[in-house]
């Protein structure tokens, strides 16, 4: 990898060319360019940003362009976030094995590496771009140039001082130790070293029962096996480790591991409840799942599908369309979005359903084709997915009673119009055609709901032109594709009232956002109520075209399970889909608060919640238009809960220093009900001319951050890891 190798880049629109791919000696960086040096620009990604590698045709794009190639020559680099698969092929066999056994050791590598390694790591790829002669020396221009790599805007003869302190060979050049001791001196963590003296004292040094004091403090375990244990994990000086003694450097290791995160680590696992109802969790939910950009000209593709269910989502959206020869077809109907298989959809569902998560996968059925295509697709999922489709009732299940996760585990359900079982019946026909209830059903077929939005006052005209076209749509349920849903069946809303006196556990029904926000405005204790025995679905209006959010905080405050966003669109919507779904080890549901599972008893604890901003370390310089503008960064603090609870607070921003700002400022907040509340840390740069940009966040349950002194990993706009950047904060709950 080191030497490099000519690998195709296989595309859709560009065909196949081959491009020099090679590992830089940072061991994380590959470059690539072309077979002729002067035709193209170099390009690079780093092996951190990888979130897996597929060997063989296991790609959308290498099923489709990469036939050339022999299967086992191909491979494909799938990324964090939002950006596209890297589909390629070697020249041979053993070359494409190297390359897949490579990058999946290197990504170990990466993931077992300690922050302090990570810092280390960072500087040194840091060092090797500013070193422009290659000389492994670095002049004063050179380091002044570094400086400006790392977001700092140091003062020239604080600089020039600094540099001086470490030439000691007086050549004008660092090199060997006098650089790496340049950069130890840039590392230095000023903040960390009042702590450590804190609790040290004069000889700093800090004893097994000193650091008890600090975990004491911390509001953690105590006792003085945990304290030793600590030492024994993260002290680097072997002589100090076996008197129990711990030194700077040691603690600073302590609290830049995992230990010393703000997201509990208990919460990583699943610690939760499984065995409760399924209505009684929230449920990540995707939303025209297909897309992988916008809903009208976007490209619908089943990597769309893969990144959802690897992001946790348990709840993915399929709209089925009548296809040539025979096949259904997935793509957001009547507009330029591209067309996939049905079929291939249901074997990528197979493929990646439970590699990040055990519990059930619901697939939400928008369902416009005829019958026959209908049990096409009845047909295709059940030979695609074999006994993981659930198609019966669960043996000794309470049938008044909705299954768990646990119960369901690998299960996939589908969601879809079930025919009643007496459906032939002139009665039931007609219930299925009740205008009211055929106006609700519309609004669950997001398709339908905009021509209700450009048009919402339909005359009697109308309604009667369209009667005819629905009473077709409503008998056109085919009895194979009816057969398979099971505890999932998509009903028109009857009203709060006909709900609460006669609840169907197994029906659902579906909101527009306007629609659910209408309801928890006129009835929010009886909605509550609702989702306490059956499931709901929110999704976004059909007329937001460039695939827009909304706040699913609202949504999840009135107990809705299925809360459905689009994947594809980052903002700080989905960062609080990414916070809520965080804890529970990430596998999709989240056990909803006592108070939206059963009728009110006591009011929740209240807190006072006080966050000392203390300091940021490695701000990336994001707006590379801003050419060699050094970041002035500031920290807000949102609070997303009930209404009020809703607040944000922010730091001061710190000028020209993005490498390690600190503000010591303390953000006041007072929650209600903490059990729904999500706290979101952004960090952005100053802007006094135009808007604030954007550098990076971290959202997570209030009931996961842990109290005392924290670091926060932060993450981009698309969700990837923005490592080393980190926050230091001291988080303090006080209940009122």
């Amino acid at each position: 990898m080191l030497q490099g190798s000519l690998l195709w880049k296989v595309k859709a629109k560009g065909g196949c060319r081959e491009r020099l791919f090679r590992l830089q000696e940072d061991g994380v960086t590959v470059c690539f360019e072309g077979r002729f040096r002067h035709t193209r620009s170099p390009q690079s990604f780093s092996v951190a940003h990888i979130e897996g590698v597929r060997e063989g045709r296991q790609s959308e794009g290498l099923r489709k362009h990469g036939a050339a190639f022999p299967e086992r020559h191909c491979f494909t680099l799938a990324f964090k976030g939002r950006r596209k698969n890297l589909d390629l092929a070697a020249r041979g066999e053993e070359d494409a094995r190297h390359w897949v056994q490579g990058i999946t050791k290197l990504m170990g590598r990466l993931q077992a590496m300690s922050q302090m390694e990570k810092l280390d790591h960072w500087i040194h790829g840091v060092l090797q771009r500013a070193d422009s002669n290659k000389d492994n020396k670095m002049s004063f221009r050179e380091v002044k140039s570094m400086l400006r790599m790392l977001n700092i805007d140091m003062d020239d003869v604080y600089a020039s001082k600094l540099f001086k302190e470490c030439d000691h060979s007086g050549n004008e050049r660092l090199e060997g130790r006098e650089l790496e001791e340049f950069c130890r001196r840039l590392l230095r963590r000023p903040e960390l070293e009042e702590l450590f003296g804190r609790y040290s004292g004069e000889d700093r040094v800090l004893s097994a029962e000193e650091l008890q004091d600090f975990l004491r403090d911390q509001g953690e375990d105590s006792s003085l096996r945990q304290a030793c244990t600590i030492i024994r994990t993260y002290e680097l000086n072997e002589k100090a480790k076996r008197q129990d003694l711990m030194m700077l450097d040691g603690f600073m290791m302590y609290l830049l591991s995992a230990a010393g995160d703000i997201l509990n680590q208990e919460h990583t696992k699943v610690h939760q409840d499984m065995s409760q109802p399924l209505s009684h969790y929230f449920i990540s939910s995707s939303h025209n799942t297909y897309l992988t950009r916008n809903q009208i000209g976007g490209s619908s593709s089943t990597e769309a599908y893969v990144r959802a269910l690897r992001a946790g989502c348990r709840c993915v959206e399929l709209d089925c369309w009548e296809g040539s020869d025979g096949e259904p077809v997935v793509y957001h109907g009547h507009t330029l979005t591209s067309k996939i298989l049905f079929r291939d959809v249901i074997e990528s569902i197979r493929d990646y359903a439970f590699e990040k998560s055990p519990y059930p996968v619901i697939l939400s059925l928008e369902n416009h084709c005829g019958l026959e295509q209908q049990a096409t697709m009845a047909r295709h999922m059940k030979a695609i997915l074999g006994d993981r489709l659930l198609t019966q009732p669960l043996q000794g299940q309470d049938p008044n009673h909705l299954p768990s996760p646990e119960q369901l585990k690998e299960k996939i359900l589908v969601k879809s119009k079930k025919l009643p079982e007496l459906w032939q019946e002139p009665q039931s026909v007609t219930s299925l055609l009740d205008p009211e209830e055929e106006e609700e059903e519309e609004e669950e077929d997001e398709e339908e709901e905009k021509v209700q939005e450009r048009s919402p006052r339909r005359s009697l005209q109308s309604l009667q032109e369209i009667k005819p076209l629905q009473a077709k749509d409503a008998s056109q349920v085919s009895p194979e594709l009816s057969a398979l849903v099971v505890y999932c069946q998509a009903v028109p809303f009857p009203g709060l009232a006909q709900a609460l006196r006669h609840p169907q556990p197994c029906q659902m029904s579906s909101f527009s956002e306007r629609k659910a926000r209408k309801l928890i405005k006129e009835a929010g204790p009886a909605l509550v109520q609702y989702n306490a025995r059956q499931l709901s679905r929110v999704y976004p209006l059909g007329l937001k075209m460039n695939s827009a959010n909304y706040n699913p905080q609202e949504m999840w405050n009135a107990g809705c399970q299925l809360v459905a966003l689009n994947f594809q669109t980052p903002g700080y919507e989905m960062d609080l889909n990414a916070g809520r779904f965080l804890p529970n080890g990430r596998c999709g549901y989240v056990l909803k608060p006592l108070c939206l599972r059963s009728p009110p008893g006591e009011g929740p604890r209240r807190l006072a919640l006080h966050i000392r901003v203390i300091t940021a370390q490695q701000l990336p310089k994001l707006n590379r238009d801003k050419g060699s503008s050094i970041v002035d960064p500031f920290v807000r603090v949102e609070i997303h809960g009930i209404p009020a609870d809703c607040a944000k607070q922010q730091t001061h921003h710190k000028l020209n220093n993005g490498f390690n700002p600190r503000w010591e400022e303390t953000l006041r907040f007072q929650v209600r009900v903490p059990e729904l509340a999500l706290v979101r840390f952004v960090v952005e740069d100053y802007d006094s001319t135009s808007c604030n940009d954007f550098v990076g966040q971290f959202t997570l349950p209030l009931p996961s951050m842990r109290q005392g002194y924290r670091h926060i990993h932060l993450l981009s706009k698309d969700g990837a890891s923005l490592s080393p950047a980190t926050l230091f904060v001291h988080v303090r709950c006080k209940s009122l």
